[in-house]
């Protein structure tokens, strides 16, 4: 066996290292320190086939139990937390499958009556776009752009991959496509700015694996009363920490998670302590789109 290699490791080159504290200082809008968004997962799956979360072991196709179980989202979960939404009048970055408009218009219609921002999130949830070849991915992006804006929708801005599977070329491809900003990368507390090939800027704008209802309650089983207080206690600690430095808090949240009536009444407790400081000008709440172009302006 040769020996290993001990010099430096393979990276990806998209954006160098700088520590959190070695950082320009800013604000956002109206001298905010904290920018919070709801990251609203709308998704559809196939029937009979693809991927899909799961609330109890995988059946052979057609999974009746857990496809109705995601589907449950759709039809039931997604009112539930838009009625919640609108009561606190709470914003959202809605990532949404293109294949909803097909499935149920109308829910798609609600979020843009609400004046939610719509961001890319592939076809569907039951596939994953890493394993495609580079006119495939560029085909993917492409078509949600184009679909979205065939329904009158304006061109999404952002883009969280199906799973959040990437290729080697996905940054640039995104760029190429037009997309402003991606939420697949979550190794910050701050918007980053990617390289791409084309030169075109790409922003990372941080989107969260811990405030994040499938990995917490579906992987580690977590009880949604100890979810919702995970989004409290991380709210006032970044309260605190954005003295220093403006940070963006983003919280993603599944329909057929969080919408089932005993999770909605936690995140229900949860939403109103955020909004209870909204009126003392250091939380900024917004949509993700919104804190892209603020970056943006800051670096023209």
């Amino acid at each position: 066996m040769s020996a290993p290699s001990l010099g430096p490791l393979s990276t990806h080159g998209r954006f160098d290292y700088v520590g959190i504290g070695q950082r320009p200082d800013y604000c956002w809008p109206d001298g905010a320190r904290l920018a919070v968004y709801l990251g609203f997962n709308v998704e559809h799956f196939a029937f009979g086939e693809g991927l899909g979360a799961a609330i109890g072991p995988a059946s052979p196709q057609p999974d009746v139990l857990n496809y109705s179980w995601r589907e449950y989202g759709n039809r039931v979960g997604a009112w539930r937390c838009l009625e919640l939404f609108d009561q606190l009048s709470l914003p959202t970055g809605a990532l949404i499958n293109t294949a909803l408009y097909d499935h149920c218009p109308e829910l798609v219609a609600a979020l843009v009556t609400r004046g939610d921002e719509l961001i890319g999130h592939g076809h569907s949830n039951a596939e994953r776009q890493g394993g495609l070849d580079e006119a495939g991915e560029r085909a993917l992006l492409a078509h949600c752009r184009q679909r979205m804006m065939a329904e009158g929708h304006p061109a999404p801005q952002g883009w969280l991959s199906p799973w959040i599977s990437e290729s080697l070329l996905t940054p640039d491809l995104l760029a190429e496509t037009g997309y402003s900003y991606t939420l697949n990368w979550c190794h910050d507390d701050q918007p980053v700015a990617m390289r791409t090939r084309s030169g075109q800027p790409l922003w990372a704008i941080p989107y969260p694996q811990e405030l994040n209802d499938i990995p917490m309650i579906v992987a580690r089983q977590m009880d949604a009363r100890d979810f919702c207080q995970m989004i409290i206690d991380n709210f006032d600690e970044m309260l605190l920490q954005a003295r220093q430095q403006p940070l963006v808090m983003g919280i993603a949240l599944h329909p057929y998670l969080m919408g089932q009536p005993y999770r909605l009444r936690h995140l229900r407790r949860a939403l109103e302590h955020l909004c209870r400081v909204r009126d003392h000008g250091e939380v900024w709440f917004t949509a993700p789109g919104a804190i892209c172009r603020h970056v943006q302006s800051l670096n023209r």
